[in-house]
């Protein structure tokens, strides 16, 4: 029933499923636990997330405790195929993607997944949850819930809520700070430029990069492309992620002073066409343009199809595109999630936390079935302080303990000064 590339990979896919285990330990110090206690016997999960190595553990971790699961990706471009291979070849797994799927074939997927009836889902980005509520509204009466890992998809989620459309709980893996403070911030800032480096050997030192939004993603996008000696500029239209960007030393303009200086434009926005024709046509020549954003509408690319006189393949997913003025400007990853596309995603330490929440998500969900009101809910905060705890044993890190004094006194108001 699995539809992948090349079954052929499944060896490779094999090998970087170990190497990605081996620097997971949070996650497998869950996964032995649910080994044990089997919480999701009996239980179907649907997933569409990034095929990489990393879901890869995550989808043992929950096949360990007993579930059933059935896996497709969540962008077109994000499937790692040697992995999604392996994963085929595993018990009580089901997997349906590849690299560069069609629209048609993204959807087919989609609805493989839902065709199994899952119990659970594991979304990025919403499109399986959207999926179900708009033309497969009779599955979910027997939906417990679902998790959502990425802001885009918690948007959309919120959107539902306030409409009244949303007719399940789904749990907001991205609030836990353990996901967005760590995922988002360290994960996004290494990986963009992991796959920005790969399609274009760009040399960062000197240049001039603008990074549209200053949220978590952002914020770690910045730091990385300081820390490589870049001149960072943020766009934004939030007062305040505007001043916290201008005090953490960054320069903050209007897109369009900066469309005319920038080398590198990067967004992460989770919004529509924050690039547009209007910018691009005053880009200097061999400007890049890459998005780290969910999905791929960040960019104008349709106007820029429209108005290039030429457009050509140069290098690993990078497409150069002439310009009328003569001038050229690139795009990586074919503007879609530039991390994935031209590279492999977050490294395995980071996504081990975000596992960590995914997989504690869904028993949440299963301990509390039917108490659950049908809204977008944020995991308790001891889960959070738990994932990092487990975190930091694994990586032999101790921390101190409040005396028994010290509890008294933080939970007093009579002692000031």
């Amino acid at each position: 029933m699995s539809h992948v590339k090349d079954p052929s990979l499944a060896a490779q896919g094999k090998l970087n499923l170990e190497i990605a285990e081996r620097r997971m330990g949070a996650l497998l110090t869950l996964r032995d636990r649910f080994a044990k206690e089997k919480p999701f016997a009996g239980i179907t999960i649907g997933m569409a997330l990034h095929v990489t190595k990393e879901t890869g553990i995550l989808v043992r971790t929950l096949v360990a405790g007993g579930a059933k699961v059935a896996i497709t990706g969540c962008n077109p471009l994000s499937t790692q195929d040697d992995v999604a291979a392996a994963l085929a070849e595993e018990k009580d797994v089901l997997v349906w993607a590849y690299k560069g799927e069609s629209k048609e074939d993204y959807y087919k997927f989609l609805n493989a997944v839902i065709e199994t009836k899952p119990h659970i889902t594991i979304d990025d980005g919403c499109d399986l949850v959207t999926e179900i509520h708009t033309k497969h509204p009779e599955l979910l009466k027997d939906l417990i819930g679902g998790c959502e890992e990425t802001t885009t998809g918690i948007i959309r989620l919120k959107a539902m809520e306030r409409d009244g459309a949303l007719k399940i709980p789904m749990i907001a893996v991205n609030d836990n700070k353990t996901k967005h403070l760590m995922d988002n911030y360290y994960g996004t800032g290494q990986s963009t430029f992991d796959g920005i480096l790969r399609s274009t050997n760009l040399l960062i030192a000197g240049k001039i990069v603008v990074i549209l939004g200053y949220g978590s993603c952002g914020k770690g996008v910045a730091m990385r492309a300081k820390g490589l000696g870049a001149q960072v500029i943020v766009t934004e239209v939030d007062n305040f992620a505007a001043l916290q960007a201008t005090m953490d030393g960054h320069r903050v303009m209007t897109m369009a002073d900066a469309s005319m200086i920038g080398d590198l434009f990067i967004t992460v926005t989770g919004n529509l066409h924050v690039v547009r024709w209007e910018h691009m046509e005053k880009m200097k020549d061999g400007a890049v343009l890459a998005n780290s954003g969910h999905f791929d509408c960040e960019l104008d690319l349709e106007s820029l199809e429209k108005k290039a006189s030429r457009k050509r393949r140069v290098r690993h997913y990078l497409d150069e595109y002439l310009l009328p003025s003569k001038r050229v400007i690139y795009v990586a990853g074919e503007g879609r999630l530039v991390n994935l596309a031209s590279a492999e995603g977050h490294p395995s330490e980071v996504m081990s936390l975000s596992f960590c929440g995914q997989a504690l998500a869904c028993e949440y969900l299963v301990k509390n079935k039917g108490k659950m009101k049908a809204e977008v809910i944020t995991l308790p905060p001891e889960i959070d302080d738990h994932i990092s705890a487990v975190q930091l044993t694994t990586m032999g890190i101790g921390i101190d303990e409040l005396t028994a004094e010290q509890k008294k006194y933080l939970g007093s108001w009579k002692e000031g000064t």
